[in-house]
């Protein structure tokens, strides 16, 4: 299901301009917590607003997407840890197959179950091939998920389950470290991944500086996402966002 916002990705990954998404964990973001996003985002020219996360406790999600959407321009893309994490009001769907790990469940199980759900709201439905990347830290994703990660070092298993994951279809490739890791994925297993695929490529998890940003984009990152440095320290959404739009 191409729409406006892949058809926007792929055209800013063959003019090699990369794009800056900060993550919203709708349990760490009442209201007020928007309102300064909102502005600081605005400020920074932020590409993409993600929301969601491996474990949400709240039932705030589709208060904050409507929020969001009524109060700002940019782009919201659902970044689901389950089918109940979904709501029509955003603009599109990251649809999220964990390829790295062998849980069917979140390969295809919980595809099956939201199908209809998803069909019917309406969303721009992208495609994921997630892959859970170690980061030197036990995260939520790797705990909920079951799934042992990529070992940071070896950097041909992600090469091969990227291009595995594009020639299944996938429409995005996303490596992710998780929140809360300690080290984000390492230069050489993003330009590996990127060397090999033609989808555009997310890295996130572990990006706590623009220098880190920096070195992910000139390794072949074609979308920068940060949640969990922004949370501690809001003034970073200007200055990570000024280092992956001068990476361009």
């Amino acid at each position: 299901m191409k729409g406006p916002l892949y058809a926007s990705l792929t055209q800013r990954k063959k003019e090699k301009k990369r794009s800056f998404a900060v993550l919203i964990d709708p349990d760490k973001a009442p209201l007020a917590v928007l309102d300064e996003l909102i502005a600081l985002g605005a400020a920074a020219k932020v590409d993409f607003w993600f929301v969601g996360g491996s474990l949400v406790v709240s039932h705030q999600l589709e208060e904050q997407v409507q929020y969001l959407k009524k109060h700002s321009d940019i782009p919201v893309i659902l970044f689901p840890g389950s089918p109940s994490q979904v709501t029509r009001h955003a603009d599109a769907l990251l649809y999220l197959s964990l390829v790295s790990g062998r849980n069917a469940d979140l390969l295809i199980g919980q595809h099956v179950l939201s199908a209809p759900l998803v069909k019917q709201s309406g969303l721009e439905v992208l495609a994921t091939g997630y892959m859970v990347i170690d980061g030197g830290a036990p995260t939520t994703v790797s705990y909920i998920s079951n799934a042992t990660p990529i070992p940071s070092t070896k950097k041909e298993i992600a090469q091969c389950t990227a291009l595995a994951a594009e020639m299944l279809g996938m429409k995005l490739i996303y490596l992710d470290a998780g929140s809360g890791a300690l080290i984000p994925v390492n230069e050489e297993m993003i330009a590996a991944v990127a060397s090999q695929i033609e989808v555009p490529l997310i890295v996130g998890g572990g990006i706590t500086s623009p220098e880190r940003a920096t070195a992910a984009c000139r390794a072949g990152a074609d979308v920068i996402v940060v949640g969990n440095a922004i949370e501690k320290d809001r003034s970073l959404i200007g200055a990570i966002s000024d280092a992956v739009h001068r990476s361009s």
